[in-house]
């Protein structure tokens, strides 16, 4: 069997990337150390603190850096042999400025059209309408290096759509931007994904990728820590609970404090509590009978996103 064969899809939807023992390294340095991955369509969020490789990985899925071994796909296309391909059905976004002194923002979008093989008309009118999308309508014939931090943020957000591609890989996209301006471009890419754009969103910052993304790779020293769906890797915390209830707060308050339950936070007739060990849920429930005290919702908090990246860190570090 030829192991460089494209992997079967049984949903015939070609996930955005598929890894087999990827490796690429530098002299002694495993940048990627052996990456088995398969990233379905969807937003997905690439998490990792600097230096884990995630950059590495998207410059090997383009093609701009080669493997030293192991085999990838984008889009169901080998990475070694169908590069021109690959490229053409994938919109880059880098994470440094790879701006072009001198030319307007509509001059470099249509520079990136051609690029990917568009005729000029062709990628004047595209670049309208994606300059139009990303709310540069108004600077598009300034110099792309006049813009401000937020301006080039979205101007390479553009130039990755220009040729309307069926995924993006974006890296950092929100790197140097301020609250509003990172809120903008986190809105764009939720409207990409709703409109049936995959997008590999790369980034460092747990805020940005818990607002777009279902699903998420974690990486770490070159390596997949964790990946999966997010709500179903947020695992439930054994003493911490939110409890909904109706009735006498006060006294409900009082009482399960003389049982040792902790009440961190209480509004809107909800309270956050901590139980003074495991499974001790009874107390809550004797508590509220107590207290002629209707609970309406017993439920466990989960684990935050931060705190499942920390956990995958924390467990590479201890076995690295």
């Amino acid at each position: 069997m030829d192991t460089r064969s494209a992997p079967t899809d049984h949903a015939r939807i070609p996930a955005i990337l598929e890894c087999r023992d990827l490796v690429k390294r530098y002299g002694k340095i495993a940048a990627l150390n052996h990456i088995a991955l398969s990233v379905q369509p969807g937003v997905v969020g690439l998490l990792g603190p600097n230096g884990a490789g995630k950059s590495t990985l998207i410059s090997v899925l383009l093609g701009q850096t080669p493997a030293t071994s192991g085999h990838a796909w984008v889009l169901g296309l080998d990475v070694q042999r169908q590069q021109r391909q690959i490229r053409r059905r994938i919109g880059f976004m880098p994470e440094n400025d790879c701006l072009i002194p001198g030319l307007s923002g509509t001059g470099y979008v249509v520079y990136a059209g051609k690029l990917a093989g568009m005729s000029h008309a062709d990628a004047m009118q595209r670049a309208h309408l994606v300059l139009d999308y990303v709310d540069l309508a108004e600077a598009r014939y300034r110099p792309a290096e006049q813009y401000s931090t937020g301006m080039k943020q979205r101007l390479k957000l553009a130039q990755a759509l220009v040729h309307d591609p069926d995924a993006l890989f974006l890296d950092e996209p929100t790197n140097g931007m301020d609250p509003q301006g990172r809120q903008t471009m986190l809105t764009l890419i939720e409207d990409l994904g709703k409109a049936g754009i995959s997008v590999l969103l790369s980034s460092h910052l747990l805020p940005d990728v818990e607002r777009v993304c279902k699903h998420v790779v974690v990486m770490g020293g070159g390596s997949v820590l964790t990946q999966g769906n997010i709500e179903d890797m947020r695992r439930p915390h054994p003493t911490q609970y939110t409890v909904e209830y109706v009735g006498p707060e006060d006294a409900f308050c009082r009482r399960l404090l003389e049982t040792s339950v902790a009440v961190a936070a209480r509004s809107n007739a909800t309270l956050s509590i901590e139980l003074p060990a495991a499974g001790e849920q009874r107390l809550v429930l004797a508590a509220a009978r107590d207290t002629n005290t209707k609970l309406r919702e017993l439920r466990p908090k989960r684990s935050s996103l931060e705190e499942m990246f920390m956990a995958a860190i924390a467990a590479q570090t201890k076995h690295s």
